[in-house]
C-alpha cells in the first residue's frame, strides 16, 4: 500500500443527531471498501460535543478518491444520511449535521 492521498471529513452534528450518526458509521453500507484506490478508513471521535469528528480515508492517489466520490457506490454508503438531511429540509429545520471535506496529499519523510 501507498497512502499518498488523505481525505478528511470534518463532521459536526448537533447534540440531538450524535447518536444517529454514531449508529450509521457503526452500520455503515462499507460501499467504499471496494473502490479501487481505496486503502483505509478511520473515524475519529471528539472529547467534547463541540468538535468534529473526523472521518479520514486513504488512498492511492487523488484521481481514486475523486472516482469514489462521483461513483454510484458513493450515493450508497450515504444514502441513509442523505435521506435524514432531506428529511429535516422538508420540515424547515436546520440540518442536523455539516461536513466539511479537506484533502492532502502526504509528504514522503
Amino acid at each position: 500500500m501507498t497512502k499518498n492521498f488523505v481525505a478528511i471529513n470534518y463532521i459536526t452534528c448537533e447534540e440531538g443527531y450524535i447518536a444517529r450518526f454514531e449508529e450509521l458509521f457503526g452500520s455503515r453500507a462499507k460501499a467504499i471498501d471496494n473502490m479501487p484506490g481505496f486503502e483505509d478508513m478511520y473515524v475519529l471521535k471528539p472529547k467534547t460535543s463541540s468538535e468534529p469528528y473526523l472521518v479520514i480515508s486513504h488512498w492511492d492517489s487523488e484521481e481514486s478518491f475523486k472516482a469514489w466520490t462521483q461513483s454510484p457506490a458513493f450515493l450508497e454508503g450515504h444514502k441513509r444520511a442523505f435521506a435524514d438531511l432531506a428529511q429535516y429540509k422538508a420540515e424547515g429545520k436546520t440540518a442536523p449535521m455539516q461536513s466539511n471535506f479537506k484533502t492532502y496529499h502526504l509528504l514522503a519523510l
